[in-house]
C-alpha cells in the first residue's frame, strides 16, 4: 500500500509498504477515505514535536471504511466509520474511571505509532463510532471538532455565558462553534485581523478583539467590566495561557484547551480572589465524538466553510509543506486517500 512517510524533520515522501495482517480479535482493518491535517502533523514535520521518534506516518484525523473485522467484532465490509485515534490500555486509572482521553499510556495513531497518511491501517473496534448521515470528507473532522466540544463539555458553563476563545486557529474555531452551540455568547480573540475577518465572513463570529496592548480594555468593554464567564485557550502559547487568567470573571473558568511545554506562571491572589477553576482539557471521549456527529449531522457545523485545501496522498509531501508556511486563507486542509 502507499503511505506518506516523514523520515526526518523537513523530509516527507510517498512510499510502498506491506498491508496491514489479518485483524486480531477485536480489531478491523479500515480502507482510509480521508484524513485531515492537524497542527501536530505540522509541528511533526517541522521537528517541533517534542515527543516523537521518526520515521513515522502521521494522520490522526480519519474517516475510513470497514475492509475486514477480527474474531468477535460485528462490523459488516464496506460500512463508513469515525476512527477515535486515541489508542488507551483500558486498565489505569484514568480507564477505570471512564477517561480514556487521558490514560496514563495513551498512544495516539500519527503520533506515538503510525497514523493514517496511507491506504489502510487496522484500529481497535472501540475506537469506531459509526459515520451514518455524514459524508466521509466530513467524517475526517470529527476528531478536531472533538478536542473543542470536550473544552466546552468539561467548563460547565450553561446557556447564556459569555464565552472568550483565545486562538481562531482549527481548534479556536471548533471550540468557538461548540461554545455557540452550547448557548454561550462567544468572543473570539486572536494576534491576527485577518483571521478574526475569516471568522466573522464564514461563521458569523461578529465579537472579535484583536490581540495588542489594548486588549484588557477591550476585555472590559466587552463584559461590562466583569470578564468573561469562561474563557479557552486555543493558542499553545505560553504567555497566552498565562494572560488568560486576567480575562476571566469573578466565580468564572479558564479552560486551556492546548498545551505547551513550558511551565505556566499565574498570580495566586488573582487567581483566589476570582475563586476561579483552572481546568485542563485532553483529547475527547465518545460522548464528545458522538456530539459532533450528531451536530454535523443536523447541520449546527459548517463543515464545507472548515475545509479550505485540499489534496491527494501522491500530493500531499508537496502541499504538506507548502501549507506548513503558508496560513493565509488556511482553516483545515483535508488529504483524499480513497473513495
Amino acid at each position: 500500500m502507499k503511505a506518506v512517510i516523514c523520515r526526518e524533520p523537513g523530509v516527507l515522501e510517498v512510499v510502498e509498504r506491506p498491508s496491514p495482517a489479518a485483524p486480531a480479535p477485536g480489531w478491523l482493518r479500515l480502507a482510509v477515505s480521508h484524513v485531515g491535517i492537524c497542527g501536530t502533523d505540522y509541528h511533526i514535520f517541522e521537528g517541533k514535536h517534542p515527543f516523537l521518534e521518526y520515521p513515522r506516518v502521521m494522520g490522526h484525523e480519519i474517516s475510513a471504511t470497514v475492509l475486514e473485522a477480527g474474531d468477535g467484532v460485528d462490523w459488516a465490509a464496506g460500512t463508513p466509520v469515525i476512527v477515535n485515534p486515541y489508542l488507551s490500555c483500558g486498565q489505569c486509572i484514568a480507564c477505570r474511571q471512564g477517561k480514556p482521553n487521558c490514560c496514563t499510556d495513551i498512544k495516539v495513531l500519527g503520533v506515538h505509532t503510525d497514523g493514517a497518511f496511507c491506504e489502510e491501517i487496522s484500529v481497535p473496534a472501540g475506537n469506531l463510532y459509526p459515520a451514518e448521515g455524514l459524508s466521509l470528507e466530513a467524517v475526517a473532522t470529527v476528531e478536531f471538532l472533538a478536542i473543542g466540544a470536550h473544552a466546552v463539555r468539561r467548563s460547565l458553563a450553561g446557556a447564556g455565558a459569555r464565552s472568550l476563545v483565545i486562538g481562531a486557529g482549527p481548534i479556536g474555531l471548533g471550540t468557538a462553534i461548540f461554545s455557540r452551540i452550547a448557548g454561550h455568547e462567544v468572543t473570539l480573540l486572536d494576534t491576527s485581523a485577518e483571521r478574526l475577518q475569516m471568522a466573522a465572513e464564514r461563521f458569523g463570529f461578529t465579537s472579535g478583539i484583536v490581540a495588542n496592548e489594548g486588549t484588557a480594555e477591550a476585555v472590559r468593554e466587552k463584559t461590562d467590566g466583569d470578564g468573561f464567564d469562561v474563557v479557552f485557550d486555543a493558542t499553545g502559547y505560553g504567555p497566552s495561557m498565562e494572560k488568560a487568567f486576567s480575562f476571566v470573571a469573578h466565580g468564572g473558568a479558564l479552560v486551556l484547551v492546548s498545551v505547551v511545554k513550558d511551565d505556566i506562571r499565574f498570580s495566586d491572589p488573582e487567581f483566589h480572589k476570582r475563586e476561579m477553576m483552572l481546568i485542563g482539557s485532553r483529547n475527547a471521549t465518545q460522548a464528545d465524538f458522538e456530539h459532533v456527529a450528531d451536530s454535523i449531522a443536523k447541520g449546527l457545523v459548517p463543515v464545507d466553510k472548515l475545509i479550505t485545501h485540499r489534496t491527494t496522498l501522491a500530493d500531499a509531501p508537496r502541499d504538506l509543506a507548502r501549507w506548513a508556511h503558508e496560513k493565509s486563507g488556511l482553516i483545515k486542509a483535508v488529504i483524499r486517500v480513497g473513495g
